[in-house]
């Protein structure tokens, strides 16, 4: 059919924008033009919501085109802004000056910014990594790889997909590439809360990614990184660089090596644990995490690391007892702990200052802050090298000096050099005999033409002359009106005023010459210095990172015993035996959050696989339980991160896995109730104990009916002992028949969290002690809550009438039951059975009973004539 409208006639500027926007359809497009970064169509109605920025339209061949932008200056205000809200920005420069073309100025994409690749510190978080990630899919296998573009840390590993779960919670990537085909599976597995980027599959192929890699490195095998073996590993880690490429970032020195995740020299944690006992995140609005009150870093570089060393707790005990020897150096000689902290607050961050100096990002601001930062160690390594203490000078042999780059750079910039190169100003007097020159022609030329105004005004007579320049006439002489007529025939006007008129003459215009090319030059040959002084200072990265590493390193062990020494924490013992043993533990976070003047009361806790492999605690609720278990977690993976912990005493069989199921954690989102994700969780521990795993299980069974959580919470728990790897473990419950268990299962010990009843109230005492808690105290619980008094009393009467249908003699009369009808109707019988069955009963005291016991008596009767019946038949 044949078109009879008139064709739509599209702006040569907006064609031009539609073959760039075709080319980058998932990236919002910021398009310069002229001082402005403009955006169109449904770009602009996105971004005038981020941005709240004002959304307006233009006529684009008759149709009406939504436009909304902001002036080019502002791009470090509108940018963070957009990439924070999960935009792929991509940024679309002039590339060539407008003055020097009569057709439409060249444009192209300069730089793609993602959630996962930034560089620009307004998007960034200090003491944060910024980890782009990319997941491969194998047939049984996942690779992963994860990469900070803006310190250059790059990371790769595979396993199933619990341990990549679990990686993904401990890394937190900001964006996570994954292959279109793998969609729904990813979602699946890892749920849909990462912020994804479908990539296209041929760039999860092997041999692609070794391609990549070997280009990156300027190698012709991977086996120097240790990391050949982990073939989808290097696949998601081929796939990174891949879309490094795409996003236009190619300057990349500073990604220097590939480390492979070690996994087996951690603390395995699955993610409930992780969140369970709320490390670095906590679900609950203000809550106060683990990672807050450790972190006494003061740079940047030590706050990511202190992070890292949290998620991946250590297992080697080597290495933790290095770290312990740093803390308890730093702890006794207070004066050096103190130096050595005010030096670090004096040093910037090393990793990303230096990553900027790679991808030529960095401003000569910034070039100074690498400087002074540099020069901030020099004391630091002097004062740690002359220590008595072998572990500190080892440290000191780690700082590398750089007294070249330093000294580089002082001779080369100005100590206040400004944050863009264009503003001048930058390289420091007497380094450039031209540029020196061309300055004092500058500065010269300008007294030159103060000269000038004093020789004419002189000369004329006109008392108010004034020299001046603007963009359209350059330099010119003002005359106010009043005295236009002693104005020299030689001037020549250019521009005539409502109160004045401007000249030129030719001694101004031979001026004007000199000073403008002096100028211009000036800048010109600033920009090329600091250029070249850039190119000079990438031989630098790799001793720069160095020292970065070593920085980020005596920040958490100064942080360490700056944390000790302010609460009084002790070192640990740790060695390689299984037993656990804390005296008088207190949990570090809660007890920062005690109002003034009240302490912690501290707890003993001893675990061992001989004699006491799992304590059952009881209780009532807000008693205290709960807080036991998490502080006994707590000082184990403080203890094993290398810190100091809130005990007078801890010696540690080191643990190789923690394990927790602490809390309510609904998952209702994913369709799953309480009791589903209860039990997923617990199946999750039981089937990967080992025998130096650490258990913690509070209030398991609660999800279900009473009779079911009881039967649960005691298979549970005899699977535990019954296991031949014996983990040690804590139980907290509130199930207190379950204190029964002691009296059948010789390593489980009863202890209970001391409550005193009052006349009308109970008084929680917070302190652990042996035996069993007879009842919960729920309703006392209640009425302290402010539950109001008719619901109380109501409550108070429904207890005695549950406690009397359900108390011993109750359940028993089944057993009373069963004894009257064996004895009419088979104790005449010559049974050996029988008479075992009577033996029981009558050997049994039923008033003593507890409901447990009778249930469990009952059942066992059963199965014995269920038995007997089967032989029968």
């Amino acid at each position: 059919m044949a078109n009879s409208g008139k064709t739509k006639k599209v702006t040569p500027l907006m064609q031009q924008y539609g073959t760039i926007k075709r080319k980058y359809p998932d990236a919002l497009l910021l398009f310069r033009v002229g001082d402005f970064y403009e955006t169109f169509g449904e770009d602009a109605v996105k971004a005038a919501r981020i941005l709240g920025i004002v959304l307006t339209h233009r006529n684009n061949g008759g149709d009406q085109t939504e436009l909304a932008g902001f002036p080019h200056h502002s791009l470090n205000t509108y940018l963070p802004k957009l990439v924070k809200a999960g935009e792929r920005v991509a940024i679309c420069d002039q590339l060539e000056d407008p003055k020097q073309t009569k057709t439409i100025v060249k444009r192209g994409v300069t730089e793609l910014v993602t959630p996962g690749v930034a560089l620009n510190d307004d998007i960034l978080s200090a003491k944060s990594n910024n980890f782009l990630c990319a997941v491969h899919f194998g047939r049984k296998t996942y690779g992963i790889s994860f990469l900070d573009i803006s310190t250059g840390e790059y990371l790769c590993s595979e396993g199933n997909a619990e341990q990549v779960d679990k990686l993904l919670q401990n890394f937190g990537p900001t964006e996570v590439l994954i292959s279109k085909t793998h969609k729904k599976e990813f979602a699946q597995n890892f749920g849909s809360e990462h912020h994804t980027f479908f990539c296209e599959d041929w760039i999860f192929q092997e041999d692609y990614a070794n391609e990549t890699l070997n280009g990156h490195f300027k190698t012709s095998t991977l086996k120097g990184f240790g990391v050949d073996h982990l073939a989808h590993g290097i696949i998601a880690a081929g796939a990174i660089l891949h879309y490094l490429s795409e996003t236009q970032h190619r300057q990349l020195q500073h990604i220097s090596s590939l480390k492979r995740i070690a996994e087996e020299e951690y603390i395995w944690m699955d993610k409930f644990t992780i969140r369970n006992l709320e490390l670095y995140h906590s679900p609950h609005a203000q809550a106060i995490t683990l990672f807050d009150v450790v972190d006494k870093t003061i740079s940047p570089m030590g706050g990511r690391l202190l992070k890292r060393w949290l998620a991946l707790p250590l297992k080697n005990l080597e290495k933790i007892q290095a770290r312990h020897e740093v803390v308890a150096a730093l702890k006794e000689d207070l004066p050096c702990l103190d130096q050595t902290r005010n030096q670090i607050k004096r040093i910037g961050d090393l990793e990303r200052l230096i990553s900027k100096l790679a991808t030529g990002k960095i401003s000569p601001r910034e070039v100074v802050y690498l400087k002074n930062s540099l020069e901030a160690l020099v004391p630091v390594k002097a004062q740690l090298g002359q220590h008595s203490h072998a572990a500190l000078q080892q440290l000191a042999g780690q700082l590398e000096e750089c007294e070249p780059l330093r000294s580089k750079i002082k001779e080369v910039l100005f100590e206040d050099a400004p944050t863009q190169v264009q503003k001048g100003g930058v390289i420091a007097t007497g380094f450039s005999e031209e540029l020196d020159e061309l300055r004092n022609l500058a500065f010269r030329g300008k007294d030159l033409l103060d000269e000038m105004l004093k020789r004419e005004t002189e000369r004329t007579g006109i008392t108010s002359l004034k020299i001046a320049s603007n963009n359209v006439f350059g330099y010119y002489i003002e005359v106010r009106n009043t005295h236009k007529d002693k104005v020299p025939e030689e001037w020549t006007r250019k521009q005539t005023l409502v109160n004045a008129e401007r000249y030129i003459t030719e001694e101004l215009k031979e001026y004007e010459a000199k000073i403008l090319g002096a100028e211009e030059r000036i800048l010109d040959l600033e920009q090329q210095l600091f250029s070249q002084l850039l190119v000079w200072m990438q031989a630098y990265i790799e001793p720069v990172q160095q020292n970065a590493r070593a920085v980020a390193r005596l920040d958490c062990l100064c942080g360490f015993a700056q944390l000790a020494v302010e609460n009084n924490y002790v070192q640990p013992v740790l060695n390689e035996g299984t037993e656990l043993k804390i005296s008088n533990g207190r949990h570090p976070v809660i007890e920062k959050q005690l109002p003034p003047g009240e302490a912690y009361v501290p707890n003993d806790v001893t675990l061992d696989r001989e004699q006491q492999q799992i304590i059952m605690i009881t209780g009532p609720n807000m008693s205290g339980k709960s807080a036991i278990l998490r502080q006994t977690a707590l000082i184990v993976l403080m203890a094993q991160m290398g810190s100091f912990v809130p005990a007078e005493a801890a010696e540690i069989g080191y643990v190789d896995k923690l394990f927790t199921r602490v809390g309510a954690s609904d998952n209702i989102s994913m369709g799953e109730s309480t009791f589903m994700v209860e039990m997923n969780e617990t199946a999750s521990i039981l089937n990967n104990i080992s025998d130096r795993s650490l258990v913690l299980l509070d209030e398991i069974g609660r999800g279900t009916s009473t009779y079911d959580g009881i039967s649960i919470a005691w298979a549970i728990t005899e699977y535990l002992h019954e296991h031949p790897a014996r983990p040690k473990t804590l139980f907290a419950t509130h199930y207190h028949e379950l204190n029964e268990m002691s009296a059948t299962f010789e390593r489980i010990a009863n202890y209970n969290v001391a409550v005193k009843e009052l006349k009308d109230t109970v008084l929680f005492m917070r302190k652990l002690q042996q035996g069993g808690s007879a009842h919960s105290f729920g309703i006392h619980v209640a009425r302290m809550a402010g539950m109001p008094q008719q619901v109380i009393h109501k409550a108070g009467r429904i207890l005695k009438k549950l406690e009397k249908d359900h108390s011993s003699e109750a359940l028993s009369e089944g057993l009373k039951a069963a004894n009257d009808e064996l004895q009419l109707s088979f104790f005449n019988l010559d049974d050996p059975l029988l008479e075992q069955i009577k033996e029981e009963i009558l050997s049994t005291d039923i008033d003593t009973l507890t409901p447990v016991e009778a249930l469990m008596k009952l059942n066992e009767i059963k199965r014995m004539l269920v038995r007997k019946k089967q032989a029968n038949s």
